[in-house]
């Protein structure tokens, strides 16, 4: 028999079979949010410090009565909204990354993982609550 008829073959790994990963897209989509989660905060946060700071007479006219009038127009109060929203849960998914990358128990990375979301949370939450409660006729 020469080498050319013997049978094809392939020996079997010396490790032991594992049972098959379960297949999940969330990094994947994780990765994508933060590319284009960047790029919208790129204009809007540009878009409000060009406002804010040249066009609307610089920060020592901000105060509670600007922010009010501001805050009438629904345009304005979706356009901040967005902004907490997006800056919040990319910053999130980025400190979610790093403690994924840094932390070495799993203990550790748990209880970070639970601190970071309650505090995202806490604070995209007040944030909103602040935006739609706002009364600019208090008093």
């Amino acid at each position: 028999m020469s080498v050319t008829d013997a049978p094809l073959a392939v020996e079997k790994p010396r490790t032991p079979s594992r049972p098959a990963a379960r297949r999940n897209n969330f990094e994947l989509y994780a990765w994508l949010f933060m590319r284009l989660s960047g790029v919208v905060l790129l204009f809007l946060v540009l878009g409000h410090l060009l406002i804010m700071l040249f066009l609307d007479g610089g920060v020592h006219k901000i105060n509670f009565a600007f922010v009010a009038g501001r805050w009438a127009s629904p345009f304005w109060q979706f356009w901040d909204l967005t902004m907490l929203w997006l800056a919040g849960l990319h910053g999130g998914n980025g400190l979610r990354t790093v403690i994924n990358d840094y932390s070495r128990k799993d203990g550790t990375r748990f209880w970070l993982k639970m601190l970071l979301y309650v505090s995202v949370l806490l604070t995209v939450g007040l944030g909103s609550f602040v935006i739609f409660t706002f009364d600019p006729n208090i008093g």
